[in-house]
């Protein structure tokens, strides 16, 4: 045994690999036409995600339970394959998904998906305090590429329009911050702010306004504590590094384009000039000679100038985004804002502020209709986002909210209330109280030199026992016309 061990040890060589295992490419090992009705999503927060209770309520908040199988890939990634096409394409465009007040990220299943897949996620943002001399369609899509590319925008200006803000649709990327303000310099010296509110967004990191972690965990907070200590201890201050140059000097571009042209502009986040347009503008120099390069050159930095004039030119052909597409339905995908700030805020509360979405659409209605007999609209019949979200969430009102009704406070919650019996004796217990039927027909009369109107209070009066009842109770009377009873 030792002799065979021992063999099998000097055989043994530290330079052996491990060679990778090549899966079967057979239509039974795959899952691809399974996975066709399936959305892939991913969890930004996992601490406060878990995953085996995000497969567990899930379907129940999307109310397709029984029709909706989820499976945990990772701990940040999940899966759920729906029975039907119908469902998939009804949960799909109802914009940002939520568990535990986080958000979550979800999209199709795709065989070969791209690099930033699960990145980007479609949000609703309500621009406030658009300066009056700009509300104009371009105006209000270079408003929202600060948060995003915008991919639709709600603007009409024929019709009247009744909200304080405009609602467009922007491709979120969810490793940046939400913007929540910008100022804006205008060429006579003004300013005006800009508020942002985004639809169905509802926890962030305080901090820095980014929706993957807590205040508590923000990296950026516990790397400027760490700066701090470190340079107190050693008595300097650490200088911020610079951002990284685009263009080395063995690039063609160096010295073309600016610095400043090139880069990640800090205002959306997304490059001012595409990879794919910057890599065209190199092979088209390079191909040139050197009589031939200036004059290539020149019309390079032309171009970029041109197109750098005006905004749209340059969203489509510098950064390669499609225009965004405008339309008039106010109130389509609508959803809750979830402000941490304002006073009437639901989320300071914990629960769902669905009255202040309703008030927002009754003000809408004409204050003519004063018509007394017209029966009240149901405020929860409405037309509003807001009814959904509320109905989609697993648990809508605490056990501990108290509730007018049926129901009453308690230390543990919201118990049912008890009714108080009477104390009354049982029918075996009970005294019968005889009266003469005759006595219904005493005439009550008004009483002399009182007023008109008023009757003396009717005492009950003891006129001996019923006749109807001496009969019942007693058998041994005498019937008419039977003769006496034989008992």
């Amino acid at each position: 045994m030792s002799s065979a061990m021992d063999r099998a040890l000097m055989e043994m060589s530290l330079e052996e690999k491990d060679e990778p295992f090549e899966m079967p490419d057979l239509p039974e090992f795959l899952s691809c036409e399974r996975n066709k009705l399936s959305l892939i999503g991913r969890v930004l927060n996992p601490s406060c995600q878990p995953m085996k209770h995000l497969i567990r309520n899930i379907p129940r908040k999307w109310q397709k339970e029984g029709r909706v199988t989820g499976i945990s890939l990772t701990s940040e990634r999940f899966q759920f394959i729906f029975d039907s096409k119908h469902d998939l394409e009804d949960v799909l465009p109802k914009g940002v998904h939520t568990y535990n007040d986080w958000s979550i990220v979800v999209d199709r299943w795709y065989e070969n998906p791209p690099d930033d897949y699960l990145r980007f996620m479609l949000v609703w943002v309500q621009i406030w305090n658009i300066p009056v001399n700009y509300y104009t369609e371009k105006a209000i899509t270079k408003l929202g590429d600060l948060i995003g590319e915008v991919k639709e925008v709600v603007f009409n200006p024929v019709e009247p329009q009744l909200h304080e803000f405009v609602r467009v649709n922007v491709l979120f990327d969810v490793s940046r911050p939400l913007r929540r303000s910008k100022v804006i310099n205008f060429k006579n010296g003004d300013t005006a702010t800009v508020r942002f509110h985004y639809e169905r967004i509802q926890k962030r990191c305080y901090e820095c306004q980014r929706l993957t972690h807590e205040k508590d965990l923000c990296p950026i907070l516990i790397k400027e504590r760490q700066d701090k200590a470190s340079a107190r201890r050693q008595g300097i201050s650490i200088p911020k590094a610079p951002p990284p140059s685009v263009l080395q000097e063995s690039d063609p571009l160096f010295g073309v384009l600016k610095e400043s042209q090139v880069g990640v502009d800090p205002n959306t986040g997304r490059p001012r000039i595409a990879p794919e347009v910057l890599e065209g503008m190199r092979q088209y120099l390079r191909v040139a000679n050197d009589e031939e390069r200036s004059i290539r050159v020149d019309q390079v930095i032309k171009s970029v100038r041109d197109a750098e004039k005006d905004p749209f030119t340059q969203k489509t052909v510098l950064q390669l985004e499609a225009l965004p597409i405008v339309h008039h339905d106010m109130l389509r995908e609508k959803g809750v804002v979830f402000d941490y700030d304002r006073g009437d805020s639901s989320s300071h509360n914990g629960g769902l502020n669905l009255n202040s979405s309703l008030r927002l659409e009754e003000s809408t209605q004409s204050k003519d209709a004063r018509d007394w007999l017209t029966e009240p609209v149901n405020s929860l019949a409405s037309k509003d986002v807001g009814c959904f979200l509320a109905l989609s969430q697993p648990f809508p009102v605490s056990s501990t909210v108290y509730s007018p009704g049926l129901f009453e406070s308690d230390s543990t919650g919201t118990i049912r209330k008890k009714v108080k019996q009477r104390n009354r004796p049982p029918n075996h217990a009970r005294k019968l109280k005889l009266k003469d039927p005759s006595s219904i027909f005493v005439d009550h009369s008004l009483k002399e030199g009182s007023t008109s109107g008023t009757k003396d209070k009717r005492k009950a009066v003891d006129m001996g026992p019923s006749a109807a009842k001496i009969f019942k109770l007693n058998p041994k009377l005498v019937v008419p016309n039977e003769g006496p009873s034989k008992a």
